[in-house]
């Protein structure tokens, strides 16, 4: 499936040298970028696009796809690159598509994502649950079962994400078949339901991840709060555990650029680029509140982008300079 995004020119145009001949880096050179269907990964990418074309570079229409899909795309070139490889969540998806050997990967764009469990915070202090290892016991997890089978509905992780294998890993590992259901399916719509069981005054208990719009509706620490796991337990072997002590089974992320190497080696502006581009990622959660708040059409987004890069000129124009230098 294909996202149409216009891309159209910067209404302040960034000052930059150009080579010696009065050309830009990227002229007559075709990027294909691709991302997941999670609308809210529609920014960062666009942000990058912009930086594209501003060193001339002839950029596509964004293409939608699976993660897998993109990772194998972008390997045999069918695709330049994504904005969105989390990392280490996705290492073996990356591994399994060629890895280094087949892609260029450096630099962190959004650095500090949290991803874990997350109840609602007064059935919390009621019945003292801070660990998911309390939904051993029946009672507790009778408290958020939705369909009365008994068991705790979690709502989950959606297939072919990555989440989904670390969830499925840790309710074996944490002996929870009995107790907790992993519910999949739609995310966007599963948490809205979610959230409308909030709103209605039942127990919560779901999984999700920063940066997301979902943690401005159900702000942790006020309305929900996240839930510790007994010990690391991943199925790439990592500790989770973090600095201040605090374990919620999930290692800190990042999301890295991941481009086609090929395409890299023959393109060092554009490969500069992917690798000193950052974006701050609570601008990253604010740009997903206005989604949720109903800004969501491709126009809307695509103004947002725009907007950041206002607002934030002299970063945007330093990622360019750097690309040019890298040029020459």
């Amino acid at each position: 499936m294909k996202r149409v995004i216009a891309l159209t020119t910067l209404a302040a145009a960034v000052s930059i040298n150009v080579s010696a001949d009065g050309h830009l880096p990227g002229e007559g050179v075709e990027v294909v970028p691709v991302q997941s269907a999670i609308a809210e990964e529609s920014f960062q990418t666009i942000v990058v696009n912009k930086a594209l074309e501003e060193l001339g570079y002839d950029v596509q229409d964004i293409r939608e796809v699976d993660y897998s899909a993109g990772y194998t795309s972008i390997a045999n070139g069918d695709a330049t690159y994504m904005a969105v490889n989390w990392f280490p969540l996705h290492n073996g998806m990356y591994a399994n598509a060629g890895g280094d050997d087949v892609f260029y990967r450096k630099g962190h764009y959004i650095s500090g994502a949290a991803q874990g469990y997350l109840i609602d915070k007064a059935t919390a202090d009621e019945y003292g649950i801070d660990n998911i290892e309390d939904f051993k016991d029946p009672e507790i997890a009778a408290l958020f079962d939705t369909n009365g089978d008994g068991k705790a509905d979690l709502t989950g992780c959606q297939a072919g994400w990555g989440c989904e294998g670390v969830i499925e890993h840790q309710l074996d590992a944490f002996d929870l078949r009995d107790t907790i259901s992993h519910n999949q399916g739609q995310y966007a719509a599963i948490i809205s339901d979610t959230i409308a069981r909030y709103n209605d005054g039942e127990s919560v208990f779901y999984y999700t991840w920063t940066p997301y719009w979902v943690s401005g509706k159900l702000v942790p620490g006020e309305d929900v709060v996240w839930l510790e796991v007994p010990f690391s337990a991943n199925p790439n072997g990592s500790d989770t555990e973090l600095a201040n002590g605090k374990n919620y089974g999930f290692e800190i992320n990042s999301e890295r650029i991941v481009a086609n190497k090929e395409f890299a080696m023959a393109n060092p502006a554009a490969a500069k680029l992917f690798e000193v581009a950052k974006l701050p990622i609570n601008d990253v959660s604010a740009q997903n509140g206005l989604i949720a708040n109903g800004e969501d059409s491709q126009a809307q987004i695509e103004q947002h982008a725009e907007n950041w890069i206002k607002a934030n000129q002299d970063t945007f124009d330093a990622w360019i300079e750097e690309a040019m230098a890298a040029a020459k």
